[in-house]
Order: C-alpha cells, then sequence, then structure tokens
C-alpha cells in the first residue's frame, strides 16, 4: 500500500526569474513617479512624457503608461488629449473640497471604529504618533511624513471594518498629501501637526463617538481651510515673482 506521502509529487525546484517583474516594475515607476510630485520636484501642470520618464528610469514605455494610467486613478496625474499627462493642478476651492470629503469620510469611519477601539489600538496609535513626532523634528524624513500621517489616521479607523472606505479615504490622503507637506516645509509648522494629532487622540480615548468624531472633524477641515488660503497666497506670490 502506498503511503500518502510516497504519492506525492516531488517539490520541483523553483524556476528562475527575471530581477524585477514587470508588474513590481509597474509599481515601482507608481512610486518613483508619486514621489517626485508629492515633493514638488514634478510641478503642477507640468508634461509628464512618457519616453521621457522610460528613459530616466531605463525602462520601456509600457510599465510608464501603466503608471501614468494609476497615478490619474489618484487624482495626482491628469490625462489630457493631445498633451497625454500632467501634473495635476488643485484650485484652492478643490483643495478644499478634497478636505471636507475626507471629513465626511473620515468622521463616520471613526464613530464606527471608537466602539472598537482596544488597549491594544491605542498604543499602536500611541507608538506611530511618537514616531511620526520625530519624524516631523527632522528635515530629512520629509518624505515620509505623509505616509506616518495615515499609518496614524488608519490606525483609528481600521477597527470600523470598511476596507473599501479605507481605501478611498487613502486615496484622498494622497492626493492631500504634496499640499500638506507644501505647507509644513514652507510654514515650519510641525509642531502643529503634531499637536494636532495628540489632541485627536485624546478626544479617541473618551471612547465617545461625538467627541472624537468633533475633534477629528476640527482637525481635518482646520487643516484644509488653512491650506486654501496658504496655497492662494503661495501661488500669488509665485506669480509675481
Amino acid at each position: 500500500m502506498h503511503t500518502q506521502s510516497s504519492i506525492l509529487p516531488t517539490p520541483r525546484e523553483p524556476e528562475k526569474r527575471s530581477p524585477i517583474p514587470r508588474q513590481s516594475l509597474g509599481a515601482a515607476v507608481v512610486e518613483r513617479l508619486r514621489e517626485k510630485i508629492l515633493n514638488g520636484e514634478l510641478r503642477e501642470g507640468e508634461q509628464l512624457r512618457q519616453d521621457a520618464i522610460a528613459t530616466e528610469f531605463q525602462i520601456s514605455r509600457i510599465p510608464v503608461r501603466e503608471a501614468l494610467t494609476h497615478l490619474a486613478a489618484e487624482g495626482l496625474v491628469t490625462l489630457v488629449a493631445n498633451r497625454g499627462a500632467v501634473v495635476s493642478a488643485l484650485s484652492p476651492e478643490e483643495i478644499m473640497e478634497l478636505f471636507e470629503t475626507r471629513a465626511v469620510l473620515e468622521c463616520y469611519m471613526l464613530r464606527c471604529a471608537i466602539p472598537e477601539l482596544s488597549k491594544e489600538d491605542f498604543a499602536r496609535a500611541e507608538g506611530i504618533l511618537r514616531d511620526y513626532e520625530e519624524s516631523l523634528e527632522k528635515d530629512s524624513e520629509m518624505e515620509s511624513w505623509g505616509r506616518w500621517n495615515w499609518s496614524f489616521h488608519s490606525a483609528l479607523y481600521a477597527p470600523a471594518n470598511r476596507p473599501k472606505m479605507l481605501s478611498l479615504v487613502k486615496t484622498l490622503n494622497v492626493n492631500c498629501d504634496r499640499y500638506t507637506r507644501l505647507h509644513l516645509v514652507v510654514t515650519r509648522n510641525q509642531h502643529r501637526a503634531g499637536k494636532a494629532h495628540r489632541e485627536l487622540l485624546d478626544a479617541c480615548k473618551t471612547k465617545d463617538p461625538e467627541i472624537a468624531s468633533a475633534a477629528l472633524w476640527k482637525h481635518i477641515t482646520e487643516a484644509g481651510a488653512y491650506l486654501k488660503e496658504f496655497l492662494k497666497r503661495h501661488r500669488e506670490q509665485h506669480q509675481h515673482a
């Protein structure tokens, strides 16, 4: 009688693959281009030429085209007839609307999450916030600020168990990130960013959905209003420069 192990096929040696599969290559291009947009290296309204990007990254145009389509879905790039892809330029009013949309969705998610938040969730959010505050002290970590911000917020929303909504809110946060970062860099207002998140965490610890969502609404809409005015001034100065 055959034992089960004797009739199982012998495991094959894994096939050798190319160092970077095309899928990963596309994701890498998305990440690199996203970072260039978020840190202002690629400016609003700037044309993104596929052949130039392909040459810069030493790759074919196919993953570049895929990356631009992906970034267009995120709202960071606009695909324009006869011009190809350009870096999206949002008006101050559109930026305010983005923040208002964030406030509506995130406050709803937080209300759902509050009853589910455990001591472990609060400890995790606390740890992320500490690292975020340390990161804000270092200009060299500017690229990480948006990621830390999202890590902190999503730690509070995850217990709501709304994965589709969380994914949508993440995209909105990415859209807001470059403006928030520009504002932090120009105003050197990092301390306020840390303080606002500390106040939000304290409000969540009350375990009262009304108190927590009111604090979050204030946090997001005030940031949006401040950013709207800041960008108006910033763009006017650049036009007159």
